[in-house]
Order: structure tokens, then sequence, then C-alpha cells
């Protein structure tokens, strides 16, 4: 949805990138809340299901609307992404995530997440929490897809597949639910293993699978858990080892 906004707005509306990139994740962000709406009775697994589900709906009808390419999508949108913008982007991402996660509302949505029935026991609107989850995770990812699409040139329904969601699922397991340090080597990990082994061919997928069983069941709660790296701890660290060399 942010790619296909976002494209809209530089080549049909010829509206400058960040305005782009800013409308695109908003109706991210709606799409997202309308996506939360019907499914808040569902929980676990039947949540992750039900969104993925939504997805190919929505590709589905992108295939069908003649003023976004149809199944042939948008061609020829402008390079404007470049590695500052992906830098400052995931900079501003992960700021606003780390500040969220320490407010209020963040605190919140841990809460329903470790445990939906005490967290309303305590009551916190568990629907608000929901929903609000739902916007955000949107419309960060609206901004993703706004930088996608102007850095291939072009976006159509294949290129948001739901082996592409899957890999997304993926990377937040695979580096710890509870852990954004975790996402974004998770992230930078995986990325790099599809790519040494894109040459490999079907081989590719039997060892990708492959380490990502072994890291199911060798380490199930992720490569960090619920750890975050902080510089304070790395302080310590370091004062802890000078400590000891002084003694």
């Amino acid at each position: 949805v942010g790619g296909y906004v976002a494209a809209i707005m530089t080549m049909k509306l010829h509206q400058p990138f960040l305005l782009a990139i800013i409308v695109g994740a908003l109706a991210a962000a709606l799409a997202g809340v309308i996506i939360g709406l019907p499914t808040l009775r569902l929980k676990g697994d039947y949540l992750a299901i039900a969104t993925l589900g939504f997805g190919e709906i929505v590709k589905g009808a992108a295939n069908n609307i003649d003023y976004i390419g149809g199944a042939a999508g948008m061609i020829g949108i402008s390079r404007l992404t470049n590695w500052t913008w992906l830098y400052v982007m995931m900079v501003i991402t992960i700021v606003v995530i780390v500040n969220f996660l320490n407010s209020t509302h963040g605190r919140a949505c841990v809460a329903v997440r470790e445990n939906e029935l005490a967290a309303e026991t305590m009551g916190i609107n568990t629907t608000y929490v929901k929903v609000l989850a739902f916007a955000m995770g949107a419309f960060f990812a609206g901004i993703a897809g706004a930088l996608y699409a102007h850095y291939f040139y072009l976006i159509q329904p294949t290129s948001f597949t739901f082996l592409r969601s899957f890999d997304v699922l993926v990377m937040v397991v695979f580096g710890g639910l509870g852990s954004i340090t975790g996402s974004v080597i998770a992230a930078a990990a995986i990325t790099f293993i599809n790519a040494a082994l894109q040459d490999l061919g079907v081989l590719r997928m039997v060892i990708y699978a492959t380490l990502l069983v072994a890291i199911m069941v060798f380490r199930p709660q992720g490569l960090l858990g619920t750890k975050e790296f902080s510089l304070n701890i790395l302080a310590k660290k370091r004062g802890g080892v000078r400590g000891a060399a002084g003694n």
C-alpha cells in the first residue's frame, strides 16, 4: 500500500519524494487499522495467519486496478531512494520504536503481547492497543514500501508475495520477538544469507530452511530473546574489565 501510494504521488501527482513517503506511510497505517479492526478477536498464530491472508487480498485487488497498472504494476518510477534515505529512515524508525516501547502505550503493547488476559485484568484497553500496534507496524512498513518502489523503478503485485511476508516474520522471530536489536541483526544476517546463497538455485532454499529450523530448535527465543544493546551495559562491562585489570 505504501509503495503504490508513494509511486502515485511522485509519478502521477509529481509531488516531492519526502511527501510521497509520508503519505504512503499514512495510507499504509490506515490500511492497518482497517485490517486490524475485523481481526481483534483473533489471537496468537490465528492473528498472524489472518494478516498474511489480508496481504493476499490486497495483492489480488492490485491485480485488477488499471489505475496502478494492474498485474503489470507501475513501471518507470524515478530512482529516488539511495543509501542516505535508507540510513536516515532506519535510524528514525529505530529511535521512534525504542521511545514508543519506553512509553505508557509501548508498555501496554508489551503487556498485551505477553499475556492479553492479564493485561485486560489490569485495565488495559486491549482493543485500542492492538489497533495501535497494527497502525504503527503498517506505517513503518509503508515507509519501507515507498523506499522499495523508488529503488527498483517499479512496483507490482508480485513484488509482495506471501514469501516476502514470511521473510519479514522470520526476521522478527529469528532475532527475538522482544528485541529490536535482535530484529536488526537478524534482518542483516538473513539478507546476507539470501544473497550469498542466491547462485545455488533450489539448494539455496534447502540450506536456508535448515538454518532456520536449527535456530528454532536450539534457540526458540531467537538470537537475543528480549535483550537489547545498550551503551550503559557496554560501559559497565568496560568498567568491570578495567577494575579486574587493576586488581
